[in-house]
Protein backbone atom coordinates (compact mmCIF):
# COMPACT_ATOMS: atom_id res chain seq x y z
CA UNK A 1 0.00 0.00 0.00
CA UNK A 2 1.47 3.32 -1.09
CA UNK A 3 0.72 6.19 1.27
CA UNK A 4 1.86 9.06 -0.97
CA UNK A 5 3.74 10.20 -4.02
CA UNK A 6 6.59 12.65 -3.68
CA UNK A 7 7.62 14.69 -6.69
CA UNK A 8 10.95 16.38 -6.09
CA UNK A 9 12.61 19.13 -8.14
CA UNK A 10 15.95 18.41 -9.75
CA UNK A 11 17.37 21.00 -7.35
CA UNK A 12 15.57 22.49 -4.35
CA UNK A 13 15.77 26.23 -4.79
CA UNK A 14 13.06 27.35 -2.37
CA UNK A 15 12.03 26.82 1.25
CA UNK A 16 8.43 26.28 0.13
CA UNK A 17 6.87 22.80 0.29
CA UNK A 18 3.50 21.96 -1.28
CA UNK A 19 1.33 19.13 0.09
CA UNK A 20 -2.06 17.82 -1.04
CA UNK A 21 -3.41 15.56 1.74
CA UNK A 22 -6.95 15.01 0.44
CA UNK A 23 -6.52 14.39 -3.30
CA UNK A 24 -5.86 10.65 -2.95
CA UNK A 25 -8.07 8.49 -5.14
CA UNK A 26 -6.78 4.91 -4.74
CA UNK A 27 -9.97 3.40 -3.33
CA UNK A 28 -9.43 -0.20 -2.12
CA UNK A 29 -12.06 -2.42 -3.70
CA UNK A 30 -12.72 -4.02 -0.32
CA UNK A 31 -13.51 -0.58 1.09
CA UNK A 32 -15.89 0.34 -1.74
CA UNK A 33 -17.64 -3.03 -1.50
CA UNK A 34 -18.02 -2.70 2.25
CA UNK A 35 -19.42 0.84 2.17
CA UNK A 36 -23.12 1.62 1.94
CA UNK A 37 -22.21 4.41 -0.51
CA UNK A 38 -21.34 4.21 -4.18
CA UNK A 39 -17.88 5.31 -5.30
CA UNK A 40 -18.99 8.71 -6.58
CA UNK A 41 -20.56 9.54 -3.23
CA UNK A 42 -17.44 8.33 -1.42
CA UNK A 43 -15.45 10.72 -3.58
CA UNK A 44 -17.52 13.72 -2.47
CA UNK A 45 -15.10 14.43 0.37
CA UNK A 46 -12.07 14.12 -1.92
CA UNK A 47 -10.13 17.18 -3.01
CA UNK A 48 -10.29 15.94 -6.57
CA UNK A 49 -7.61 17.22 -8.97
CA UNK A 50 -5.91 19.45 -6.38
CA UNK A 51 -2.65 17.56 -6.86
CA UNK A 52 -2.88 18.41 -10.56
CA UNK A 53 -3.45 22.09 -9.81
CA UNK A 54 -0.14 22.20 -7.91
CA UNK A 55 1.72 19.72 -10.13
CA UNK A 56 4.08 22.41 -11.45
CA UNK A 57 5.70 22.90 -8.03
CA UNK A 58 8.83 20.81 -8.84
CA UNK A 59 9.36 22.90 -11.99
CA UNK A 60 9.82 25.87 -9.66
CA UNK A 61 12.21 24.18 -7.24
CA UNK A 62 9.69 22.97 -4.64
CA UNK A 63 8.64 19.46 -3.55
CA UNK A 64 5.05 18.28 -3.96
CA UNK A 65 3.77 15.63 -1.54
CA UNK A 66 0.44 14.09 -2.60
CA UNK A 67 -1.72 11.54 -0.81
CA UNK A 68 -2.65 8.40 -2.70
CA UNK A 69 -5.19 6.91 -0.27
CA UNK A 70 -8.53 8.73 -0.11
CA UNK A 71 -9.66 10.94 2.71
CA UNK A 72 -12.79 8.80 3.21
CA UNK A 73 -10.51 5.88 4.14
CA UNK A 74 -8.04 7.81 6.32
CA UNK A 75 -7.58 11.53 6.92
CA UNK A 76 -3.95 12.58 7.36
CA UNK A 77 -5.15 16.08 8.31
CA UNK A 78 -6.25 14.75 11.69
CA UNK A 79 -4.27 13.74 14.74
CA UNK A 80 -3.58 10.01 15.05
CA UNK A 81 -5.55 9.90 18.30
CA UNK A 82 -8.70 11.52 16.89
CA UNK A 83 -10.48 8.17 17.02
CA UNK A 84 -14.26 7.98 16.73
CA UNK A 85 -15.90 5.71 19.28
CA UNK A 86 -19.09 5.74 17.23
CA UNK A 87 -17.20 4.00 14.41
CA UNK A 88 -14.27 2.12 15.93
CA UNK A 89 -15.12 -0.82 18.16
CA UNK A 90 -13.41 -0.68 21.54
CA UNK A 91 -12.61 3.03 21.47
CA UNK A 92 -13.95 5.01 24.38
CA UNK A 93 -15.40 8.42 23.90
CA UNK A 94 -12.85 10.94 25.19
CA UNK A 95 -12.99 14.67 25.65
CA UNK A 96 -15.34 16.43 23.27
CA UNK A 97 -13.77 16.97 19.88
CA UNK A 98 -16.12 18.63 17.37
CA UNK A 99 -14.39 17.03 14.37
CA UNK A 100 -14.67 13.53 15.82
CA UNK A 101 -18.22 14.17 17.05
CA UNK A 102 -19.28 15.12 13.52
CA UNK A 103 -17.80 11.88 12.12
CA UNK A 104 -14.63 13.42 10.71
CA UNK A 105 -11.93 11.81 12.82
CA UNK A 106 -8.70 10.30 11.54
CA UNK A 107 -10.77 7.37 10.23
CA UNK A 108 -13.90 9.15 8.99
CA UNK A 109 -17.37 7.83 9.71
CA UNK A 110 -19.09 10.10 7.16
CA UNK A 111 -18.43 11.91 3.90
CA UNK A 112 -19.80 15.31 2.92
CA UNK A 113 -23.29 16.25 4.11
CA UNK A 114 -23.00 13.73 6.94
CA UNK A 115 -23.60 10.61 4.84
CA UNK A 116 -22.48 7.47 6.70
CA UNK A 117 -19.79 5.37 5.04
CA UNK A 118 -20.36 2.08 6.90
CA UNK A 119 -23.27 0.01 8.12
CA UNK A 120 -21.68 -0.70 11.47
CA UNK A 121 -18.34 -0.42 13.21
CA UNK A 122 -14.80 -1.33 12.21
CA UNK A 123 -12.27 -2.95 14.51
CA UNK A 124 -9.68 -0.98 16.43
CA UNK A 125 -7.01 -3.19 14.88
CA UNK A 126 -8.11 -2.13 11.38
CA UNK A 127 -8.09 1.56 12.32
CA UNK A 128 -4.63 1.25 13.86
CA UNK A 129 -3.41 -0.54 10.71
CA UNK A 130 -4.52 2.36 8.51
CA UNK A 131 -2.74 4.80 10.80
CA UNK A 132 0.42 2.69 10.73
CA UNK A 133 0.42 2.14 6.98
CA UNK A 134 -0.65 5.59 5.77
CA UNK A 135 -0.78 8.27 8.47
CA UNK A 136 2.69 7.68 9.91
CA UNK A 137 4.53 7.43 6.55
CA UNK A 138 2.80 10.61 5.34
CA UNK A 139 3.79 12.60 8.42
CA UNK A 140 7.29 11.15 8.46
CA UNK A 141 7.73 12.39 4.88
CA UNK A 142 6.15 15.77 5.56
CA UNK A 143 8.21 16.33 8.67
CA UNK A 144 11.41 15.45 6.81
CA UNK A 145 10.63 17.87 3.98
CA UNK A 146 10.14 20.70 6.46
CA UNK A 147 13.30 19.78 8.35
CA UNK A 148 15.22 19.78 5.08
CA UNK A 149 13.89 23.24 4.22
CA UNK A 150 14.98 24.50 7.63
CA UNK A 151 18.45 23.03 7.14
CA UNK A 152 18.85 24.40 3.61
CA UNK A 153 17.19 27.80 3.90
CA UNK A 154 16.75 28.58 7.59
CA UNK A 155 12.97 28.54 7.19
CA UNK A 156 10.14 26.32 5.97
CA UNK A 157 6.88 27.40 4.32
CA UNK A 158 4.25 24.69 3.89
CA UNK A 159 1.36 25.27 1.47
CA UNK A 160 -1.38 22.88 2.62
CA UNK A 161 -3.45 22.45 -0.55
CA UNK A 162 -7.21 21.83 -0.42
CA UNK A 163 -10.47 22.49 -2.22
CA UNK A 164 -13.83 23.54 -0.83
CA UNK A 165 -17.36 22.77 -2.01
CA UNK A 166 -18.94 25.78 -3.67
CA UNK A 167 -21.91 25.49 -1.31
CA UNK A 168 -19.56 26.12 1.64
CA UNK A 169 -19.05 29.71 0.50
CA UNK A 170 -22.42 30.45 -1.12
CA UNK A 171 -23.65 32.19 2.02
CA UNK A 172 -20.50 34.26 2.47
CA UNK A 173 -19.95 37.75 1.22
CA UNK A 174 -16.60 39.38 0.72
CA UNK A 175 -15.77 42.81 -0.64
CA UNK A 176 -19.15 44.27 -1.46
CA UNK A 177 -20.97 40.97 -1.69
CA UNK A 178 -18.55 38.99 -3.86
CA UNK A 179 -17.84 35.52 -2.50
CA UNK A 180 -14.24 34.47 -1.92
CA UNK A 181 -12.76 32.00 -4.38
CA UNK A 182 -9.72 31.28 -2.22
CA UNK A 183 -9.68 30.96 1.58
CA UNK A 184 -6.31 31.09 3.33
CA UNK A 185 -6.13 29.54 6.79
CA UNK A 186 -3.36 30.38 9.23
CA UNK A 187 -5.30 29.76 12.45
CA UNK A 188 -5.67 33.52 12.88
CA UNK A 189 -1.94 34.11 12.86
CA UNK A 190 -0.91 31.15 15.04
CA UNK A 191 0.42 29.04 12.14
CA UNK A 192 2.20 31.58 9.92
CA UNK A 193 3.72 35.03 9.97
CA UNK A 194 1.52 37.80 8.62
CA UNK A 195 4.12 38.83 6.04
CA UNK A 196 4.14 35.30 4.60
CA UNK A 197 0.35 35.16 4.40
CA UNK A 198 0.26 38.64 2.87
CA UNK A 199 2.52 37.51 0.02
CA UNK A 200 0.49 34.38 -0.64
CA UNK A 201 -2.72 36.41 -0.67
CA UNK A 202 -1.12 38.84 -3.12
CA UNK A 203 -0.13 35.96 -5.43
CA UNK A 204 -3.75 34.83 -5.73
CA UNK A 205 -5.08 38.37 -6.01
CA UNK A 206 -2.60 39.18 -8.76
CA UNK A 207 -4.09 36.21 -10.64
CA UNK A 208 -7.53 37.87 -10.40
CA UNK A 209 -8.93 35.70 -7.59
CA UNK A 210 -10.92 36.91 -4.58
CA UNK A 211 -9.28 35.92 -1.30
CA UNK A 212 -10.52 35.67 2.29
CA UNK A 213 -8.75 34.56 5.45
CA UNK A 214 -9.78 32.01 8.06
CA UNK A 215 -13.49 31.98 7.29
CA UNK A 216 -14.95 29.48 6.95
CA UNK A 217 -11.71 27.45 7.08
CA UNK A 218 -8.89 28.44 9.45
CA UNK A 219 -6.88 25.21 9.24
CA UNK A 220 -6.95 21.82 10.93
CA UNK A 221 -4.33 19.42 12.35
CA UNK A 222 -1.54 20.14 9.87
CA UNK A 223 -1.61 23.89 10.40
CA UNK A 224 -1.91 23.47 14.15
CA UNK A 225 0.81 20.83 14.47
CA UNK A 226 3.44 22.16 12.06
CA UNK A 227 2.85 25.90 12.16
CA UNK A 228 5.60 27.48 14.29
CA UNK A 229 6.13 30.99 12.95
CA UNK A 230 8.38 31.96 15.89
CA UNK A 231 10.75 29.24 14.62
CA UNK A 232 10.42 30.34 10.97
CA UNK A 233 8.15 27.42 10.12
CA UNK A 234 4.99 28.71 8.48
CA UNK A 235 1.92 26.72 7.42
CA UNK A 236 -0.86 28.16 5.29
CA UNK A 237 -3.92 26.18 4.33
CA UNK A 238 -5.22 27.04 0.85
CA UNK A 239 -8.85 26.25 0.00
CA UNK A 240 -9.93 26.66 -3.63
CA UNK A 241 -13.55 26.87 -4.77
CA UNK A 242 -14.17 23.65 -6.69
CA UNK A 243 -16.60 25.34 -9.05
CA UNK A 244 -13.65 27.18 -10.61
CA UNK A 245 -12.33 24.05 -12.30
CA UNK A 246 -14.60 21.03 -11.84
CA UNK A 247 -18.13 19.69 -12.07
CA UNK A 248 -18.74 18.82 -8.43
CA UNK A 249 -21.70 16.52 -9.08
CA UNK A 250 -19.84 14.37 -11.62
CA UNK A 251 -16.36 14.87 -10.12
CA UNK A 252 -14.91 15.75 -13.51
CA UNK A 253 -12.86 18.70 -14.78
CA UNK A 254 -15.11 21.36 -16.25
CA UNK A 255 -14.56 23.48 -19.35
CA UNK A 256 -12.47 25.96 -17.38
CA UNK A 257 -10.00 23.38 -16.11
CA UNK A 258 -7.16 24.01 -18.57
CA UNK A 259 -7.23 27.77 -18.21
CA UNK A 260 -7.43 27.52 -14.43
CA UNK A 261 -4.52 25.08 -14.43
CA UNK A 262 -2.44 27.66 -16.33
CA UNK A 263 -3.47 30.35 -13.85
CA UNK A 264 -2.47 28.11 -10.94
CA UNK A 265 0.94 27.48 -12.45
CA UNK A 266 1.59 31.22 -12.33
CA UNK A 267 0.45 31.34 -8.71
CA UNK A 268 2.63 28.36 -7.79
CA UNK A 269 5.64 29.99 -9.42
CA UNK A 270 5.08 33.21 -7.47
CA UNK A 271 4.55 31.41 -4.16
CA UNK A 272 7.63 29.24 -4.69
CA UNK A 273 9.58 32.41 -5.36
CA UNK A 274 8.88 33.56 -1.81
CA UNK A 275 11.31 30.97 -0.55
CA UNK A 276 14.17 32.30 -2.65
CA UNK A 277 14.67 35.51 -0.69
CA UNK A 278 17.93 34.12 0.67
CA UNK A 279 20.49 31.68 -0.70
CA UNK A 280 20.51 28.14 0.69
CA UNK A 281 22.57 27.97 3.87
CA UNK A 282 24.67 25.18 2.39
CA UNK A 283 25.95 27.62 -0.24
CA UNK A 284 27.19 30.20 2.25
Amino acid sequence: MKAFTLNMPDVRTTSVVFASPHSGRDYPWTFVRRSVLDERTLRSSEDAFVDQLFASAPDHGAPLLSATMPRAWLDVNRAADELDGALIDGVRKGTHNPRVASGLGVVPRVVSNGRSIYRGKISQREAEGRIRDVWRPWHDALGQLLSDSQALFGEAILIDCHSMPHEAIESLSHRRGARPEIVLGDRFGAAAGSDVVDRIEAAFQDAGLRVARNAPFAGAFVTQHYGRPSQEQHVIQVEIDRALYMNEALIRPNGNFKSFLALMERVVAEVAGMGRTSMPLAAE
